[in-house]
């Protein structure tokens, strides 16, 4: 069964049932309270925006994605691919990220790529579809999933906030890795998003920080001010796999 975080009322479902399926959770609830549904901009512009992003400060990021965004009018796949490199080099973009961005949209504009189905897809399916386009490593993925479509069960499995969260809400001994951090989600199946929105919460309320991607609060504004681990762009070029669903 498919889920999906379009709403805050899907959110608050999601978590009840989680909350009732795994009795773990509840005194993890209890602290959090019903945690806020974070959305940002979905398609290519989600993507880009996050992928701007990749390690960099919140100053930073928020510049860089002011500069582009009011540079081209509309700011869409088209617009990347057509766009010169060294154009992009002066908004503020890397030349592993100017890769990046053009890739996916060459990918787009050959319908090789549907990032749009990927919200009806299997989380796994559709984390592994980002994660062989070049420079799109699995944080930026699950984020994408996540916040940018609502995929109700992407799951951050890379995330530092989430697996200190676990670690303390669950009394294991050491953070676990992501690869351990993919068999302890798997009794919250197919709800693994709205269970990283939990501990995202539980984790601002024993550390007192924020701890997952914020909303972006204005159309050319970007928050970063995370405490998430971010992967630095890929350097090698990735065949990108086709999306189940796009015309070719």
């Amino acid at each position: 069964m498919l889920i999906h975080l379009n709403s805050q009322d899907d959110l608050e479902d999601a978590v009840h049932a989680l909350v009732k399926q795994d009795p773990r959770l509840k005194p993890i609830f209890a602290i959090t309270g019903m945690p806020a549904l974070r959305r940002r901009e979905p398609g290519f512009v989600g993507l880009a925006h996050i992928v701007c992003g990749q390690q960099l400060s919140t100053a930073s990021a928020s510049a860089i994605w002011a500069r582009l965004t009011a540079a081209f009018d509309p700011f869409d796949a088209e617009a990347l691919r057509r766009a010169r490199a060294d154009r992009l080099g002066r908004l503020g973009l890397s030349a592993a990220k100017i890769k990046t961005l053009k890739g996916i949209a060459r990918e787009l504009a050959a319908e090789r790529l549907n990032i749009d189905v990927l919200a009806n897809e299997d989380a796994d399916a559709a984390h592994n579809t980002l994660t062989s386009l070049h420079g799109i490593g699995p944080w930026t993925a699950d984020v994408y999933l996540l916040f940018c479509l609502g995929h109700g069960d992407a799951w951050p499995a890379g995330d530092l906030a989430v697996q200190e969260a676990i670690r303390i809400g669950l009394k294991l001994r050491k953070r676990p890795s992501a690869q351990e951090m993919a068999p302890l989600a798997e009794p919250w199946r197919p709800l693994r998003g709205a269970a990283a929105h939990l501990w995202w919460s539980y984790y601002r309320a024993i550390k007192k920080r924020e701890g997952v991607i914020a909303e972006t609060p204005k159309a050319n504004a970007v928050s970063n001010n995370v405490a998430v681990a971010k992967e630095p762009p890929a350097e090698a070029k990735i065949a990108a796999r086709k999306v189940p669903g796009s015309k070719k």
